[in-house]
């Protein structure tokens, strides 16, 4: 069976935020805050606080945490 013509699905979770961290965005998308980085690396930024309105990519819960460490 020829699966080219088969849209691929992205499990990513798209949410719009106002503020606040990526700590908490960790454990409630992903079930652990130590996870933050996860979310910065898809969405380019370094810094776990967060700004003014944002539009974030929340990437699968399926990899596992290296600590939190940004880079690890």
């Amino acid at each position: 069976m020829d699966t080219s013509s088969i849209p691929s699905v992205s499990l990513n979770r798209v949410v719009n935020v106002a503020g606040g961290n990526l700590y908490a965005l960790a454990a409630q998308y992903l079930g652990d805050a130590t996870k933050w980085y996860q979310i910065a690396v898809v969405n380019g930024l370094t810094d776990p606080m967060l700004t003014g309105p944002l539009t974030l990519i929340i990437p699968p819960n399926g990899l596992p945490s290296n600590g939190g460490i940004l880079g690890g």
